[in-house]
């Protein structure tokens, strides 16, 4: 997924990977659009990790960000199309 948002090269979006947000590491984060994009494995899929994945989620978006989850299988699977849902969340291309 760097390889996508990495350099501005999601339609000019900055995008900056691993940032401490308070008491969470946000996996990708647009400062410019308080975009966080979450790349989850399996384990997130028990119900101990959702909750606390719904728990991180809401305290995120109580400091002014959205957050989008996507599973591993997704991008590796099918990244063009992870990528135009993150370009859908941003508000799409910034203009030139």
């Amino acid at each position: 997924m760097w390889g996508e948002l990495r350099g501005n090269r999601l339609c000019g979006h900055g995008f900056r990977r691993q940032v401490p947000i308070g008491p969470y590491i946000a996996d990708f984060v647009c400062f410019a659009n308080r975009l966080i994009v979450e790349v989850d494995g399996e384990q997130h899929g028990f119900d101990t990790n959702r909750r606390a994945d719904e728990r991180r989620t809401a305290w995120l978006e109580a400091q002014g960000f959205r957050v989008v989850r996507f599973w591993n299988n997704e991008v590796l699977k099918e990244t063009g199309a992870v990528c135009n849902a993150i370009l859908d969340a941003l508000g799409g291309p910034l203009e030139p």
